[in-house]
C-alpha cells in the first residue's frame, strides 16, 4: 500500500505541474478537502477550507490561470498505508520559491484530504 500511495504522488505531482486539471482531480475522490495558507489569503470566507471536486477544480483553474508558470519541484515523498507527506519548493517567475509540505490521506485509492503547510 505504501508504494501505491507514493504512486499517487508521483501522479499528482506530474498532473500539476502539466496543469492538468483534470487528471489532478481524477486522483481525489468526490468529497475530498482542501486546506491551504494560500486558499484562505485568497479566498478568506473559506478560512482556508475546501470541500469536493468543483470546489478544488475552481480553485486550481483560477492557480493555474493567474500563474502559467506555476511549478512544484519535488524535495521527497513519504508514503505510509494511508498517508503521503511531500515536501516540494513552489517555484512562480517573479517571485521567490516557497518551501512546502503537504499531506495527502488515501482512501480506497483517492485522495480525501490534502493539508498544506508553508515553512
Amino acid at each position: 500500500m505504501p508504494h501505491h500511495n507514493e504512486h499517487i504522488a508521483v501522479k499528482w505531482f506530474q498532473a500539476f505541474n502539466d496543469h492538468n486539471l483534470e487528471a489532478l482531480l481524477s486522483l481525489y475522490d468526490d468529497n475530498a478537502r482542501h486546506f491551504s495558507p494560500k486558499l484562505k489569503i485568497r479566498q478568506p470566507e473559506t478560512k482556508g477550507l475546501v470541500v469536493g471536486k468543483d470546489a478544488l477544480r475552481a480553485w486550481w483553474k483560477d492557480s493555474f490561470d493567474r500563474l502559467p508558470s506555476l511549478h512544484y519541484k519535488t524535495l521527497s515523498i513519504i508514503a505510509n498505508h494511508n498517508k503521503v507527506c511531500m515536501e516540494y519548493q513552489r517555484q512562480v517567475d517573479g517571485e521567490e520559491d516557497l518551501f512546502v509540505a503537504e499531506i495527502l490521506e488515501i482512501e480506497n485509492g483517492k485522495i480525501i484530504s490534502s493539508k498544506v503547510f508553508h515553512g
